[in-house]
């Protein structure tokens, strides 16, 4: 089947990337390759493009879309965690660009077989990477209603998720639940019918903490952020597109956290902590879509995009380094 995926917030991530047609860019979720095609249109032949996704799907459909640039790019098939080594067996230790689009793509979602949608009855699988262990079946039918509750109550955010964990738990031990189809049922009978119609379809909480916690979605970009930020030259950027509000926490906290680590206390009239900023947050408020795209494209409608870029030199160009003022020091 054709991978299809319409990249969301797409001009305003390339413009936010600021090109250089001789740099070097990460894609570190590739997808269907729509965010990496508009790079590769404004790279030169001597820039290069590295794409990164755990998908086999993916990895297959983004060869074919960007196989005119196929001298400028490389696709590896990993997690974007493993950034900093996969670039480094390709021997580049620096980059001027890197683009996260998180969360689950429209084929994933469409792709009944994978088990991430839950207005398709089928197979629990929902792994982004189809080589790995754990699935939402095994999630569902091993790990202990305390633990079924803290990830639907902390990854969906669910008021009823100590419900839905007990009425699991007492499914299964009559027969495994095998199916979307069967864990939907379950969080149906979970829910007051008050609740059901007001907040969207009641299996959407569910599904999307169930499938957090089989790809380790939160810890992966936790683990991640401050290491792509690293690897940046001076004036370079990365493009973070998020679709709920725990991942967008995570990309501000981390944003912000790298602008300002400043850890004096606030009488004090200069920093001597030594921990030196290493950038600026570009976007103060995160940039959304316009009504036109969330029209066309509904799936975007919960997308927001941070933006931030690393500043090796300060404002008046000197070199940073541990124990100088930090400029990037709120005050």
């Amino acid at each position: 089947m054709d991978f299809h995926h319409k990249s969301v917030l797409l001009k305003e991530c390339i413009d936010s990337l600021c090109i250089r047609p001789d740099g070097i860019y990460a894609d570190g979720t590739l997808g269907g390759g729509g965010h990496s095609l508009e790079i590769c249109r404004r790279l030169s032949d001597k820039g290069r493009l590295i794409g990164i996704d755990q998908d086999g799907d993916a990895i297959e459909a983004a060869a074919g879309r960007l196989s005119e640039f196929a001298d400028r790019v490389t696709i590896v098939r990993s997690n974007y965690c493993d950034m900093r080594l996969r670039l480094a067996e390709l021997g580049i230790t620096s980059i001027d660009g890197v683009i996260l689009d998180l969360g689950v793509s429209s084929y994933q979602l469409d792709e009944a077989d994978r088990g991430f949608s839950y207005r398709a009855d089928a197979p629990l699988d929902m792994r982004m990477d189809q080589r790995q262990q754990l699935s939402a079946r095994d999630v569902v039918n091993l790990y202990s209603e305390t633990e079924l509750t803290r990830i639907i109550r902390d990854y969906g955010e669910d008021r009823f998720a100590k419900n839905i964990a007990h009425n699991i738990v007492r499914a299964r031990a009559e027969k495994s639940i095998e199916t979307t189809g069967e864990l939907i049922h379950v969080i149906k009978e979970s829910i007051p019918a008050k609740f059901r119609a007001k907040e969207g379809h009641p299996a959407k909480r569910t599904f999307q903490a169930i499938r957090i916690e089989v790809n380790r979605e939160l810890d992966v970009l936790r683990d991640s952020l401050d290491d792509m930020i690293d690897l940046l030259n001076d004036g370079g950027r990365i493009c973070v597109i998020t679709f709920h509000s725990l991942e967008d926490r995570i990309v501000k906290e981390c944003f912000r956290r790298n602008e300002n680590p400043c850890t004096c206390p606030p009488q004090l009239p200069v920093c001597v902590c030594g921990n030196v900023p290493k950038g600026r947050v570009i976007t103060r408020k995160p940039i959304i879509p316009g009504e036109e795209e969330m029209e066309e494209n509904p799936r975007s409608q919960s997308a927001k995009l941070r933006v931030f870029e690393r500043r090796i030199t300060d404002p008046e160009n000197r070199s940073i380094r541990p124990g100088m003022p930090a400029w990037g020091r709120q005050t």
